[in-house]
């Protein structure tokens, strides 16, 4: 039974090193042609040939007395016979590289090419005296300003621009994809930069020329007032036919309570005069501007209605991202071909020079 474990002992250790060949090929490739692996069979049949021809044949190993006492077999005598059994074990792993290195393990890597459908959005924003009612805290426009800036906060990938109006319009901020200075030029607005009034097809107008020729796959205007258009060139629905025609989508924003709300009515010196006004906001015209060139019109009653609407336009319009992957796939079979290739040069080496001498 010694003779046999010493047979059995370095085709074991040929084995053990096939399966952490295996294991780290398992982990870190992939296995074009993994039917392959069951060939590594030949292994444990090469292995129980051996073990017969050595029971059929006697122990062709180094020659030790058994019946001596001095020489009793021990592990280093084990040892000694177990060298003669090296270059067959050498043939077991080769035969085990071999069936790795023909189920051609390959590494893999992918690369991701990711693009955006671009959103290009101007924000169009009431600057007007109304626009300092205190139905929202402080007021309208410091509440619209914070909002507006939290959504600008929230849509990186995006060009973002600004307008504002009051009797005529003005572009604040041109299209840029720079959110803090969108959002600092929001925070510099404020009302009396103009002349007094609510131009809404003026804020309309100026937004849709700053959006008509950009070649980002979604156009969008926030318009956002809290009255009724009396003042400026164009009106709001003639601005609503050229954003149609531009393919740009307006989403409107009507600002104000039901009811009454506590405005400015007069100015002495710098400081405004507050009474209890009639709320009026052209909700009628809103509606079809948003209608007519795709989009939608929301009112915002106070501050958390006003976010809630900010907050579902962004749902709205979520930025789409089209990611390409590449896989790039490489042969590393190589080097356990070159394993299996040493491995056999060693059993021929050790088989005519080495073990010949000993033997």
């Amino acid at each position: 039974m010694m003779r046999s474990l010493a047979t059995l002992l370095p085709h074991l250790i040929a084995l053990v090193a096939y399966a952490v060949g295996l294991s780290y090929a398992a982990q870190h490739f992939e296995f074009e042609s993994p039917a392959t692996l069951w060939f590594a069979g030949l292994m444990l049949v090469h292995v129980g040939l051996r073990l017969f021809f050595q029971s059929k044949q006697g122990f062709a190993g180094l020659i030790w007395s058994w019946e001596s006492p001095e020489s009793q077999l021990n592990w280093k005598t084990m040892g000694f016979q177990c060298i003669p059994e090296i270059p067959y074990a050498l043939r077991t792993l080769t035969i085990g590289l071999l069936t790795l290195a023909a189920a051609r393990p390959q590494s893999s890597s992918s690369i991701e090419d990711l693009t955006r459908e671009g959103i290009d959005i101007v924000l169009s924003m009431d600057l007007s005296a109304s626009m300092l009612s205190k139905d929202f805290e402080p007021n309208r426009l410091e509440a619209s300003k914070a909002v507006a800036t939290r959504f600008v906060d929230e849509r990186p990938n995006d060009r973002i621009g600004v307008v504002a109006y009051e009797g005529e319009a003005f572009t604040q901020i041109p299209l840029t994809t720079d959110q803090r200075v969108v959002m600092n030029g929001i925070g510099e607005l404020e009302t009396g930069l103009l002349e007094g009034g609510t131009a809404i097809g003026m804020g309309l107008a100026t937004a849709v020329n700053r959006l008509k020729d950009s070649e980002a796959e979604s156009k969008v205007i926030i318009l956002l007032t809290d009255g009724v258009n009396n003042s400026g060139k164009i009106e709001p629905l003639d601005a609503a036919q050229l954003a149609e025609l531009n393919d740009i989508r307006v989403y409107t924003i009507g600002v104000g309570t039901i009811g009454k709300a506590r405005s400015p009515v007069a100015k002495v010196g710098n400081t405004f005069q507050y009474d209890w006004v009639e709320v009026e906001i052209d909700e009628d015209v809103l509606r079809k501007i948003a209608k007519q060139t795709g989009g939608r019109y929301f009112r915002a009653t106070n501050e958390e209605k006003l976010a809630g609407i900010y907050k579902e336009i962004d749902e709205l319009e979520k930025t789409r991202f089209n990611v390409l992957r590449y896989n790039q796939k490489t042969e590393e079979f190589l080097p356990f071909g070159i394993a299996a290739a040493v491995a056999f040069l060693l059993e021929f080496i050790l088989r005519q020079f080495a073990i010949r001498t000993l033997i």
